[in-house]
């Protein structure tokens, strides 16, 4: 991650102020603590375990690897932008990982995804979301172990931070999230009779809505300050309304409603805290709708129709592939230039 989408910044070329680097990133990991203080309330404080191991491991490795290119170790640290994207994959995680999957996760996400690209300001991808992507293809297992709500120092946490449950264990730990388990409810199977005889667990639906609104109020901190604009999210957020509602009123016996497509999965964290990273993103303001529009375009595809019931983590890289066409096309020339003239024949341009 780097600096993210402050809302002054124009299409035109101009001289404007933005806030140091670091006190955007600051802003930004204080915006997650509503998210993740109402997960931990939730899902326990394993989640609160994710967040600091990943961050520990994004320090570790981005000073490794500093180290070896030979760079000054401080100065990048100071910018926090490995603490933040270990805080971003830390929250994605499911409650109390094993220690060595958030590391996997953080050496995909830093040194993979960032540094072998050049380091801050220089990744094509986002890197929490690559870490994520990788950890969901290679270990799904693991990456599925969301329990219903539950106290908040289970038993087995420091069992389950050091990987040490058995296996029978562990999946007496797994429960379907609201997403995961609407997908799989099955065709024969109507949305009111999925809802009438909800497989959920007590809570759990109302504990992912608490905690997607909780990520709302974060996200209204990062536009209040200005940190990010409101093209992103609100693109973002509109095109997943749009699409759920056209396939909710094609077929409501089928198909999920607007609000829960919103409120539950990772629609608000994705939209406010992982879309509008702005290195991986579109730039101009006209970029950053397009951009926005085609990552819930494709959350709600995928959702739909592929294999994977959240899908923001995919359809974040897929767009991240899109944004140099993104760039080529939407920013618009620096103030004062003109558009070039044809001219008469034989005069120079």
């Amino acid at each position: 991650m780097s600096m993210m989408h402050a809302s002054g910044v124009k299409d035109a070329i101009t001289a404007t102020s933005v806030p140091p680097t670091a006190s955007l990133m600051r802003w930004v990991i204080a915006a997650t603590l509503p998210g993740i203080a109402t997960m931990s309330y939730f899902f326990g404080l394993g989640i609160i375990s994710n967040v600091l191991l990943a961050a520990a491991f994004g320090v570790a490795l981005e000073a490794a690897v500093l180290r070896l290119r030979q760079r000054p170790i401080r100065v990048k640290l100071n910018d926090s932008s490995a603490l933040l994207t270990g805080v971003l994959l830390g929250a994605s995680l499911p409650p109390a990982s094993p220690w060595w999957l958030i590391g996997v996760g953080m050496i995909a996400a830093i040194v993979v995804a960032k540094q072998l690209y050049g380091g801050l300001g220089h990744n094509p991808f986002n890197p929490a979301m690559v870490g994520y992507a990788l950890l969901l293809v290679s270990f799904p297992t693991y990456m599925t172990l969301w329990a219903p709500p539950q106290e908040l120092l289970p038993n087995d946490l420091w069992a389950q931070i050091a990987g040490t449950l058995p296996t029978a264990q562990l999946d007496s730990l797994s429960g379907a999230t609201p997403l995961d388990a609407f997908k799989h409810k099955g065709e024969a199977v109507l949305a009111s009779e999925f809802w009438a005889a909800s497989p959920l667990p007590d809570g759990t639906l109302s504990a992912w809505r608490w905690v997607a609104l909780a990520w709302l109020a974060g996200g209204a901190v990062l536009l209040a300050k200005r940190i990010i604009s409101w093209h992103i999210p609100v693109a973002m957020l509109g095109s997943v309304l749009l699409l759920a509602t056209l396939f909710y009123l094609s077929d409501p016996s089928h198909f999920a409603s607007p609000l829960f497509h919103l409120l539950t999965g990772a629609t608000l964290f994705g939209a406010f805290f992982i879309a509008t990273d702005p290195v991986s993103a579109a730039t101009s303001q006209r970029g950053k709708l397009l951009y926005g529009a085609g990552i819930g375009a494709l959350v709600m595809i995928i959702r739909t129709f592929g294999g994977y019931p959240d899908a923001v983590a995919f359809a974040v890289l897929l767009m991240n592939l899109c944004v140099p066409l993104l760039d080529l096309y939407s920013v618009p020339r620096p103030t004062g230039q003109q558009k070039a003239s044809p001219g008469k024949p034989g005069e120079q341009p």
